[in-house]
């Protein structure tokens, strides 16, 4: 395919000039700041910033590792704006993909204002929550424990949110209770959020849901349909590169290359007569026609990078890398 374009310098970001023309003087009593979200694997990070900041910005899966950068969402309100700092899950690595997400996330429990750590309240406090919070007491960053899943919990077990009062408690962190799926607890959590903050100024427009451009929330789109459909076959050796993105009036033109590591997992991905590389590229496009609301043509790619995970140029090159 020697007509792809690598060229990514179109309009996915505003310049500076234009993003500050278009944010106002904060009035009286706004408070604002960065708020990020930490956790281990598959305790709902994800789905919790979708929902507080009203649109789906981050995917979700029932695989655990599906973030993999550290992902703005902005929430705005009459009285304060915060920006939620969606991080990968906090576990063990065993690649080189791993160590970088591990790093980026703990880089991030430093750079915030407030840490909102999530754990699950269908589970007991586990030895991977205690890791996270030894982590964070040696970051000295303000913590708010945020027990997710609370329509999950055994009715008969009310004794597991006594294993996270009792962490609370020792760490003299404030305690809340919500479900990100249901919605249950999220405005009481969003005030507790807001009075954790400092008075400050606008940082995005109020009418910004997220910093990251559209080509980037285009591939996790396109990600999340791989991870859906394929689940444990093709896990998480998966990378997504949008090679081009043409623009007419009436659709957008999109082609992009899902890379893994081996051919076995090409194979997974191509499906019997292209029967999976097309339900992926179906799902997907609905999903970037809600992004971008028009209509959208996909075509998608399969190409074989052994060991892509392990090697930092590669992952430089698919968009991973430690952040400063």
């Amino acid at each position: 395919m020697s007509d792809r374009s690598d060229d990514s310098s179109s309009d996915d970001f505003l310049p500076d000039s234009r993003i500050e023309s278009l944010i106002p003087a904060a009035p009286d009593g706004f408070r604002s700041g960065f708020v990020g979200i930490v956790g281990r694997p598959n305790v709902g990070k994800s789905t919790l910033m979708n929902q507080l900041v009203g649109q789906k910005i981050a995917i979700t899966s029932p695989v655990a590792q599906t973030t993999r950068n550290r992902l703005r969402g902005i929430l705005t309100t009459p009285d304060a704006q915060i920006i939620f700092v969606d991080t990968p899950g906090i576990h063990k690595p065993h690649h080189e993909l791993g160590r970088v997400l591990v790093q980026n996330a703990r880089m991030a429990i430093s750079s915030v204002d407030l840490v909102l750590f999530v754990v699950d309240a269908s589970a007991e406090l586990g030895g991977g929550d205690r890791f996270i919070a030894e982590l964070l007491e040696r970051a000295e960053t303000p913590v708010l424990l945020g027990i997710n899943k609370a329509d999950r919990q055994p009715s008969d077990r009310p004794d597991i949110d006594d294993s996270y009062r009792a962490l609370a408690e020792s760490q003299n962190w404030e305690l809340a209770k919500f479900s990100a799926l249901t919605g249950e607890g999220l405005e009481a959590l969003q005030a507790q959020l807001i009075q954790r903050l400092d008075p400050g100024p606008y940082y995005y427009p109020p009418d910004l849901v997220t910093d990251q451009p559209e080509r980037f929330i285009m591939g996790e789109l396109i990600r999340e349909q791989v991870l859906a459909l394929t689940r444990d076959e093709v896990p998480h050796s998966v990378a997504i590169a949008i090679d081009r993105v043409d623009e007419d009036p009436d659709i957008t033109r999109i082609l992009a290359t899902i890379h893994v590591e081996r051919n076995s997992q090409k194979g997974i991905l191509i499906g019997k007569d292209g029967s999976m590389i097309r339900a992926i590229g179906t799902a997907a496009r609905e999903q970037i026609q809600k992004l971008i609301l028009g209509k959208v043509y996909l075509e998608l790619f399969v190409k074989v990078q052994p060991k892509w995970r392990q090697s930092r140029s590669r992952l430089s090159e698919l968009g991973y890398r430690v952040e400063e």
